[in-house]
């Protein structure tokens, strides 16, 4: 919903030759059991934004509109995960990680769509390899 209601607004842009782009948070899509076994309702949920990335690259991209999909290749430290029993928050990355990622993704000038990037793999395309800082 989101997205339609800033349909318009993303159609200027492209005409204006801004580059407009849409980045959701969601997994590249995998049909394994392991994903689903655990948490069957989040993993629908996070799959469903992954198959609207899908969708909404195909239907803007005659408007000059990138629609991609970032997901860390980790557990992010937020406050939910403190909420979950036995996660290792000194094993979880900071979330200016994924920030940082979505900076490299949306401030690329070239017109690209229907992606699904991990943070490690955009950082490896410009030549950073740390991962514990960011930019």
């Amino acid at each position: 919903m989101c997205t339609l209601a800033c349909l318009a607004e993303l159609k200027k842009s492209a005409t204006a030759g801004r580059n407009p782009q849409v980045l959701t948070m969601s997994p590249p899509l995998s049909m394994q059991t392991h994903w689903f076994q655990n948490h069957t309702a989040y993993s629908m949920a996070k799959y469903g934004m992954s198959l609207c990335t899908l969708g909404h690259a195909g239907e803007f991209k005659k408007y000059g509109i990138g629609v991609n999909s970032l997901w860390p290749r980790t557990a992010i430290a937020t406050a939910p995960m403190q909420m979950i029993p036995g996660v290792d928050m000194g094993l979880c990355h900071k979330p200016e990680i994924l920030s940082d990622a979505a900076w490299l993704i949306l401030t690329n000038s070239n017109v690209n769509t229907g992606n699904f990037y991990i943070d490690d793999t955009v950082f490896a395309a410009h030549g950073i390899t740390d991962r514990k800082s960011t930019l």
